[in-house]
């Protein structure tokens, strides 16, 4: 069984995508927990309609970073977990988790990297009037969306687009992208 956490900050589309193809499909993966850095966020509910453990916690509970990370690493421990999975979570990624999980961490981002990496990746693209941008799978290291990338994805940008119906086809995207990707880095990884 590969065992994933799925790391989440805001409403959890990507999570949610996730786990229906991960439940439709016969790969023996597991998703232990999801983390969440909001309690309020709509993930947490999905996550527990979907009867998936929670931990969520603000990083403000912690002295820092050091701490925070150093106790999403202690609860992970009782997992033998392969990978974790960034859905849309809204933190950088200290050298706490990077260095206990190191090539076992996954993103997903909202543009044709390294073009509009950060927060913003589709008001960037957008707002820079390209004719296409797209969805990046990279594995996470030290800098902000600048990992191995494992699978990207053109969207073209219509003339018709405004920033919502760019965001809608992206996502689209994102959603089989990802488990794709998933299932790609379990191949490469041999862990099934």
């Amino acid at each position: 069984m590969i065992n994933v956490a799925i790391f989440a900050s805001g409403t959890g589309t990507n999570f949610s995508a996730l786990i229906a193809k991960i439940n439709a499909s016969d790969l023996p993966i597991k998703v232990i927990s999801l983390i969440c850095d909001h309690p309020e966020a709509q993930v947490v509910q999905r996550a527990h309609e979907a009867k998936i453990p929670v931990w969520t916690h603000t990083l403000k509970e912690f002295n820092d970073k050091h701490d925070y990370e150093t106790a999403i690493e202690t609860y992970l421990a009782q997992f033998k977990v392969d990978l974790l999975i960034l859905a849309g979570y809204m933190k950088i990624v200290s050298p706490v988790l990077l260095s206990a999980f190191s090539g076992q961490i996954i993103n997903i981002h909202p543009a044709m990297l390294p073009k509009f990496p950060g927060r913003h990746g589709i008001e960037d693209a957008f707002a820079a009037g390209v004719t296409s941008t797209g969805v990046t799978v990279h594995y996470v290291d030290t800098g902000v969306d600048t990992g191995p990338i494992i699978a990207q994805q053109v969207v073209e940008v219509l003339p018709t687009d405004d920033i919502d119906s760019l965001a809608t086809r992206i996502h689209r995207v994102e959603h089989q992208l990802y488990f794709d990707s998933l299932c790609k880095v379990i191949e490469q990884k041999h862990l099934s």
